[in-house]
């Protein structure tokens, strides 16, 4: 209740008990307790500085375009970043607050004339998330264009981070292992010569694959499963037969087996059914353990699969 009164007089923007399905990409999600729409970075130091010292359980999410939420909800707090949403260019460097949307800042860089950013153009993440996660796509990764970025760490101190302290690898940065929170980030791209193609066309030409190959029709968390080495999920899920397989309204899609699409009312508990039969059959068949991409948020009652031979070590 004194958490509640802090954010009611402080004017701090609040959802209460209200269902995460209608902020998640995917359309699926049981209620928060609490959902805080924070406008600035000062407002979100002040919110996750009050969550540590009460102990409130909370998580921090951006746009939630890769996030799972449990059906049963989230027993706690959800620090929503989408409202701190800055950004600007100046030359060819751009700075963003954690809460701008990636493609709307990715374009911005592509129509003045900078390159290196194209490949971000279709991400729906936020920078906040792309960075915490080194997003990619079409052979372009985050850290190809990361310079610094100022951050919390686990105690809240604010920290700035170069390239080399972040520890980017595939699907992963610095962030994930040491609990941080992003405030803001700063890319460094080229100025594109006369005799390149244009970025905004190559960004446009990204988009075009990306609405013929992905089902963007419907909603959805993205690439469930990181790539494997030398391999793809999608190709690996589809040979194993299980393109279109569906359990209640999730289903994996007909248009690429990469992703589990929502066909209208899809619960959180039908995903992961859909997420442990892919890993099961998948390892059975070839040999490979699909990991997860996607975050899951509360509580689930099916597993992820982990293999006889690796439970056998624990």
């Amino acid at each position: 209740m004194e958490f509640e009164m802090y954010l009611k007089n402080s004017g701090i923007e609040f959802l209460k008990d209200h269902p995460l399905k209608d902020l998640t990409t995917f359309k699926i999600g049981g209620k928060a307790r609490y959902i805080i729409f924070p406008k600035s970075t000062e407002e979100l130091v002040k919110v996750l500085t009050l969550a540590k010292d009460k102990a409130i359980n909370h998580v921090v999410v951006g746009n939630c375009s890769n996030i799972l939420v449990s059906d049963k909800g989230f027993d706690g707090t959800i620090i929503a970043t989408v409202k701190i949403d800055f950004f600007k260019i100046d030359g060819n460097v751009i700075e963003a607050e954690c809460g701008a949307m990636l493609s709307q800042v990715a374009r911005k860089a592509c129509e003045a004339g900078l390159k290196g950013f194209e490949f971000a153009v279709g991400i729906p993440g936020t920078v906040g998330g792309a960075v915490y996660m080194n997003a990619g796509a079409y052979d372009g990764e985050i850290k190809d264009v990361f310079e610094w970025a100022e951050v919390l760490d686990e105690n809240l101190n604010p920290v700035e981070l170069g390239r080399a302290d972040m520890r980017f690898s595939y699907r992963h940065s610095r962030l994930k292992e040491e609990k941080m929170v992003l405030l803001r980030a700063a890319f460094c791209l080229k100025f594109a010569d006369k005799e390149d193609i244009s970025p905004l066309q190559k960004a446009n030409e990204f988009s075009k694959r990306r609405r013929e190959k992905q089902p963007l029709s419907y909603p959805s968390a993205g690439s469930v499963f990181k790539r494997p080495p030398n391999n793809y999920a999608g190709k690996l899920i589809e040979d194993a037969g299980l393109k279109g397989y569906r359990i209640g309204d999730a289903c994996i899609s007909e248009k690429h087996a990469g992703f589990i699409i929502n066909l209208g009312d899809a619960k959180a508990e039908d995903v992961r059914k859909l997420i442990y039969l892919a890993q099961k059959t998948v390892y059975e068949k070839f040999g490979i353990l699909l990991e997860p991409e996607i975050q899951f948020i509360g509580e689930f009652e099916t597993p992820l699969f982990v293999p006889e031979n690796v439970q056998n070590r624990r």
